[in-house]
């Protein structure tokens, strides 16, 4: 059969350049629904622009911050303007245009990430199948996956994630098809950019390279060329940061593969010497590359569960991070595709496709990243989309070369796109994901901002780490990129029932990071893994007193509350709820929370058969009857003032109610829970004088200073 009898010659560039267009308008206009349907949404706005709705946005936002405005010169996270793709194109961006930098960070995923269509819609082109990557285009620029981390608003490295490694096999299917070493060398050059863009997927390149090394070396063996462009890509993958110290590297490694390429198009040397520096090279970059090494490391952590640390046991960020959980085959083939049956097709139309046209085998990778998403987390399903949408479209094409009539089979590839398309577009009106912050909650870190000093730090929940940097120009021990040991101690800080340990713990904390160089503080202080490591049940119960020697104050210190971290406290004290020295888990604190609630005559329903008899105070869970300790009422009044009431029931009994009337909220806890720092400082507003001053009180946050 003839796959090619729908495109019997390539179409102009005019016409290529306009099909680019319309499916890079297409891309963008699906990506402007999140901005109309949140348009008249008020509290999801700060000074004029509608927020961004990732915490990592803020990363790189700060970057922008530090390199435009001077600010973060405290924070040693804060990432170079000039060692990061994101951050470089936003503070040119911003410089440069009248945009705000609000406003940049709010479009730039849409614009950017929808350039996937030009590297799907020139595959096509390299195989007189341009209208085939046209239709690919549409679905690979929206498919559920992509669209969820490269949508309006969703300010990350993602909007590189899948469109610089399409561009990147492009080059590598063009040098295979023509033999051209210019094509290797745009490859190259690809290649080297590529970790300035995404680091993250470094892996996925590493394997993309070493298959185009066999490939070359299996079906082009006796071409000279095919041993060059080995040599470029090799030079193009190894990690010059290992083997020369240079700033901004990758600039340095273009120029030195502008200089192999001028040497390789000019030196006439015998095949067997390509062939043994192509070798050579090669095992140069097996052996500085880590390769195998990064790709393990890479599954490791997304498939490894449990505690962390070969001295100290700390609980493990990942099994708590739910896009690195394993996710059922239904769940990866929406992801990648927008149905089973889709996804289904697009497997079927890659096995035709690698048949057909060979170095279709390059993109083997990404296809193996996505279905790896099954045991790995929902992350690794967008480097797959791409490629899905590729073999989807091919298999219509070979279905619709059925046809007799060409108008019928253009029909039917473009009714099979539409009814692909479809659950996709779906998702995109349905997927209603908010700002990370409402303008509220950016009010009060807006307002910590002028108390604070730059030098100042915010204790807090990873979460709320980024955001905090960029709205109040304040530090933290803990962040979005910063998941490790480090974790207990915040967590410990945010549920222990001492209000002296916390305080103390936290100057602690902040000082020894400070004077570490920042270090890990957790292993710094308890000297995990040391000869003379410290037992940190011991260290932890000394906090509790008073008189505990702290290190000289040099900073300030807050505590960020904010009234969204209710909904993620029980998983926030997992992180402390563990006994260091063996890595056990103690018995887990009762916190349950809910905003469904019934009062059926003397009977308060507070949802999944927890219910309260108010006449004998006697609580339900079940088939268990429990007597109540205290039931607690927590509100604002028309002034905006703070107003409890206790009422006090059985001192033995084990679990209290508190009902947080403003919220329309009912938390049943135990005393551990009850008497936590959050509890006690956000929720009920019961507090050391002497060791905590109110610094910004609201409804949606809580900002205290710590006086030691």
């Amino acid at each position: 059969m003839n796959f090619q009898t729908l495109e019997k010659e390539n179409i102009t560039t005019a016409q290529l350049i306009l099909l680019m267009l319309f499916a890079y308008l297409f891309s963008v206009v699906m990506r402007m629904i999140w901005v109309y349907q949140f348009a008249d949404m008020q509290s999801f706005y700060w000074n004029a622009q509608l927020m961004i709705n990732t915490n990592d946005g803020y990363y790189f936002a700060s970057g922008v911050q530090k390199a435009l405005d001077g600010l973060h010169q405290y924070n040693p996270r804060i990432p170079d303007w000039l060692g990061n793709g994101v951050v470089f194109l936003t503070t040119l961006l911003t410089k440069y245009t009248p945009l705000t930098l609000n406003t940049v960070i709010l479009y730039l995923p849409a614009f950017i990430s929808s350039l996937v269509v030009i590297p799907i819609i020139l595959i096509g082109r390299l195989y007189r199948l341009s209208i085939l990557g046209f239709f690919a285009a549409l679905i690979g620029s929206i498919a559920w996956s992509y669209y969820n981390r490269t949508m309006t608003g969703y300010y990350d490295t993602d909007m590189f994630s899948a469109m610089a490694p399409m561009f990147i096999l492009y080059f590598l299917m063009h040098a295979i098809e023509d033999q051209n070493l210019k094509s290797a060398l745009y490859a190259a050059i690809a290649i080297a950019i590529y970790p300035f863009l995404y680091d993250q997927g470094l892996s996925i390149v590493y394997a993309m390279g070493i298959i185009y090394f066999i490939y070359m070396a299996v079906y082009h063996k006796n071409h000279i060329e095919t041993y060059q462009s080995i040599i470029l890509v090799c030079v193009s993958l190894l990690p010059f940061k290992i083997l020369i110290s240079v700033p901004y590297n990758f600039l340095f490694k273009i120029i030195v593969l502008i200089g192999i390429y001028v040497i390789l198009k000019r030196v006439v040397l015998p095949l067997k010497v390509w062939i043994i520096t192509a070798v050579a090279i090669v095992l140069l970059f097996l052996t500085f590359g880590n390769v195998f090494g990064l790709i393990l490391a890479k599954v490791a952590g997304y498939t490894l569960r449990g505690t962390e640390g070969s001295g100290l046991h700390f609980f493990g960020v990942s099994q708590t991070v739910r896009e690195a959980g394993r996710i059922p085959f239904e769940v990866m083939a929406n992801r990648i595709s927008g149905s089973i049956p889709a996804l289904i097709a697009g497997i079927i139309g890659y096995i035709l496709l690698v048949i057909r046209y060979r170095p279709f085998i390059l993109a083997l990778p990404l296809i193996g990243i996505g279905v790896f998403s099954l045991w790995g987390g929902l992350r690794f399903t967008v480097y797959a989309v791409p490629v899905a949408a590729i073999s989807i479209v091919y298999l219509f094409y070979i279905v619709a070369n059925f046809a007799e009539k060409k108008f019928v089979k253009y029909l039917l590839i473009a009714s099979l796109t539409l009814l692909t398309l479809y659950p996709n577009i779906k998702h995109i009106v349905k997927y209603k994901v908010p700002t990370v912050f409402n303008s509220e909650e950016v009010k009060v870190l807006d307002k910590l901002n002028q108390i604070a000093s730059s030098k100042d730090y915010t204790v807090t929940w990873w979460d709320y780490g980024y955001p905090i940097w960029y709205y109040s120009d304040t530090n933290t021990l803990i962040d979005g990129g910063k998941h490790n040991e480090d974790n207990f101690i915040v967590s410990k800080i945010l549920t222990t029932d001492s209000q002296i340990q916390a305080v103390n713990l936290s100057r602690l904390a902040v000082e020894t990071y400070i004077a570490s160089g920042y270090k890990v503080v957790a292993n710094t202080i308890f000297k995990n893994n040391q000869k003379d490591q410290i037992n940190p049940n011991k260290l932890l119960n000394q906090m509790k007193n008073d008189d505990f020697k702290l290190p000289k104050k040099t900073r300030d210190i807050y505590l960020f509350l904010p009234q969204r971290m209710l909904n993620i406290f029980p998983t926030v004290a997992i992180f402390s709820n563990i006994d260091l020295m063996t890595g056990e888990q103690k018995r887990r604190s009762f916190f349950y929370m809910t905003d469904r609630f019934a009062q059926q005559g003397n009977l308060l329903n507070l949802d999944n058969g927890i219910i309260l008899d108010k006449t004998t105070s006697i609580l339900s869970l079940g088939d268990k009857k429990i007597p109540l300790k205290r039931f607690v009422v927590v509100a604002y009044d028309d002034k905006g003032k703070f107003v409890k009431n206790v009422q006090n029931i059985d001192k033995n009994a084990p679990l209290s109610i508190v009902f947080m009337q403003s919220y329309n909220k009912f938390l049943v806890l135990d005393e551990k829970m009850y008497n936590s720092l959050f509890i006690k400082l956000f929720v009920l507003q019961e507090y050391d004088p002497s060791l905590f001053e109110p610094a910004v009180m609201t409804p949606y946050a809580k900002v205290y200073k710590l006086k030691k």
